[in-house]
């Protein structure tokens, strides 16, 4: 019905890392937007507006109210991506879970998600609740926030400023020069810029071509099919497809050939 890419990121001011988590929950905050948009039901189901890295979920919210369309339903398909906690797959789809669409998860494989000892837990009469070193899990929902919203690359340039300056212009010269021209400090203010302008018009718009490409047929081999050039100059040969007929003739003179021979 839609798709959206991180590429798409660069016209809502964000030219600088489309390949980490954060860009991949702004893709698919997009993505659900621009879906929803599609069908009339972007003003009924609005997501969270001010991402919090907590679990989310339309129903439970109770925003679906009696005689008003459903929410848009979608499943994850992750393919062949490895579902490891903290991958960027989970991010587009928080990213279009917080934009509006209804998708079944849970926070298992969220960044922030550990499972971990506990401490030994008992109640007012001295009964254990919890054993102590049993395993139980744990979920940060500020950890997921941070990545949400870039916090781990903004540490990690933080560093870098105190530590090792001459590696900053290296390593983050393009996140400068987008911050820089955004009018923003920190890369969290970047990402909730980005999220902002994704709601106000997540319309696909397609590019116009300055100069439509022209191609023409300079030559035709007899072998190889024929030798083709655009505009720029560049060449290349694109194959003929044969027909039955040549086909057979073909294969009836490699026989005949063969044949000969002996």
């Amino acid at each position: 019905m839609v798709n959206a890419d991180s590429l798409e990121l660069k016209k809502f001011g964000l030219e600088a890392g489309l390949t980490n988590y954060a860009a991949a929950y702004a893709t698919g905050l997009l993505a659900a937007r621009r879906l929803l948009d599609t069908i009339k039901l972007a003003d009924t189901y609005k997501g969270i507006e001010n991402a919090d890295g907590e679990m989310f979920d339309v129903h439970a919210k109770g925003l679906v109210k009696q005689g008003q369309k459903k929410p848009f339903k979608a499943f994850l398909d992750v393919g062949l991506i490895r579902t490891t906690t903290g991958n960027r797959v989970f991010g587009a789809m928080k990213g279009a879970v917080d934009g509006g669409i209804y998708i079944p998860h849970n926070t298992k494989r969220f960044p922030g998600y550990h499972i971990e000892k506990k401490e030994a837990q008992q109640s007012k009469r001295g009964k254990a609740i919890v054993e102590k070193g049993k395993l139980g899990a744990n979920f940060n929902a500020k950890e997921h926030r941070d990545h949400i919203f870039g916090l781990h690359v903004q540490n990690y340039l933080d560093l870098l400023k105190k530590e090792k300056k001459e590696k900053v212009q290296t390593q983050f010269s393009n996140w400068i020069k987008c911050m820089d021209k955004n009018k923003v400090q920190n890369l969290e203010a970047l990402y909730k810029k980005v999220h902002q302008d994704i709601r106000k018009n997540p319309k696909h718009v397609k590019p116009e071509r300055k100069n439509a490409p022209q191609r023409k047929i300079i030559s035709k081999p007899q072998d190889k099919g024929v030798v083709s050039q655009d505009s720029k100059g560049k060449k290349w040969i694109r194959n003929i497809k044969t027909t039955k007929d040549e086909k057979k003739a073909r294969a009836v003179a490699k026989i005949q050939k063969a044949l000969s021979k002996k």
